[in-house]
């Protein structure tokens, strides 16, 4: 049974709030703040430029951003489910290519889209339509030199992708790695989606080791497994012969982001206990950090003074989480908290 803590811990500092639920946060070296929100709560704004004086400014412009009920790729965002500043300082903006996790993908929604913050301007958008399937929702993304890994939390499934050719390749199809097959609990409570059934969401949290050796991953239930990037980076590997390279690495309980350092200690929030854990490259598990504020922490961000950004996302209490019931309690937060470690060089400067 989940143990909620009951005691707020100082070192978690309250940074931002918003009236919507947002899920992501990253932040460039000269001090600009970018946020994503997936929807999950309702229409509106999918990616912000977070001003000095607050306001949320629609990023890269107000087009892209604009509400529609077609989801027309051709004119902005279908549903932004993760963003970053990646190792070359653009922004990388995940397109999970369906309004939602459970609905059909829409035909050219699938993308990886890279803002120039000096320009604000879209340099690239990578089509991801060759490698997803009708129920794919494209989850998140992670860097290893010229290839991107990113997760399918609707259809399970990694895909690689090549940032030189802009090809596209679907991996662990299906492999008990990239399967929720658990249940999953959040505050001590089994979640449920729209329809009453017990949810999953299969490919979702994903790093990649520092030195680039291994990626690691999961769904969203657990558990944490790895793979050596020497083998998803060759096309000429057998699909057979990578699944047998997975490693069931280390059990862990429901997720909702992860980050890691620059010593390859993995940050995962747990949302049974609103806790984030410490996972050193040995499998050490520890507690950083509980604390009541830590409802649904998702994707975590880690900056270049040594803080770790916590976006508590609240997603347990959203329609598609809690059997179709709305229940966020407004405002939602983003804290930081001091861990004086600076990010993985591979992922982010």
């Amino acid at each position: 049974m989940a143990v909620l803590p009951e005691r707020e811990d100082v070192r978690l500092v309250p940074v931002l709030s918003a009236d919507r639920v947002w899920n992501g946060v990253a932040t460039t070296p000269d001090g600009r703040m970018f946020v994503c929100f997936p929807s999950a709560d309702g229409p509106g704004l999918h990616v912000a430029e977070v001003r000095s004086d607050g306001r949320f400014v629609p990023y890269p412009d107000a087009g892209w951003n604009q509400v529609r009920e077609d989801h027309d790729p051709a004119t902005g965002f279908v549903c932004v489910n993760a963003l970053r500043i990646g190792p070359d300082g653009r922004l990388w903006i995940v397109d999970a290519g369906a309004p939602g996790t459970g609905l059909p993908a829409v035909a050219g929604g699938a993308r990886l889209i890279v803002v120039e913050p000096a320009s604000d301007e879209i340099t690239r958008i990578y089509d991801l339509g060759p490698a997803v399937r009708e129920t794919s929702y494209i989850d998140d993304v992670r860097f290893n030199g010229q290839t991107a890994y990113l997760t399918d939390a609707g259809a399970p499934a990694v895909v690689v992708l090549d940032l030189g050719t802009g090809q596209a390749r679907r991996v662990l199809d299906n492999h008990p790695s990239t399967v929720g097959r658990r249940t999953m609990n959040a505050d001590g409570q089994v979640l449920h989606g729209d329809d009453g059934s017990e949810l999953r969401i299969h490919a979702d949290q994903l790093e990649v080791s520092p030195d680039g050796r291994y990626l690691y991953f999961q769904p969203a239930s657990g558990p944490l497994a790895r793979v050596e990037t020497r083998w998803l980076d060759d096309p000429s590997v057998p699909s057979s012969e990578l699944a047998d390279r997975v490693e069931a690495w280390l059990d862990t309980p429901t997720t909702g982001g992860t980050a890691i350092d620059e010593a390859g200690t993995i940050y995962l929030n747990d949302v049974e206990e609103r806790r984030i854990l410490t996972i050193t490259p040995d499998g050490r598990v520890d507690t950083l950090l509980a604390d009541p504020r830590l409802v649904w922490a998702d994707a975590m961000w880690i900056d270049r003074s040594g803080h770790l950004w916590i976006p508590a996302a609240q997603l347990n209490r959203t329609p598609g989480l809690a059997s179709g019931r709305h229940a966020v309690d407004y405002p939602v937060w983003i804290y930081k908290l001091r861990i004086d470690r600076a990010p993985s060089p591979i992922d982010h400067g």
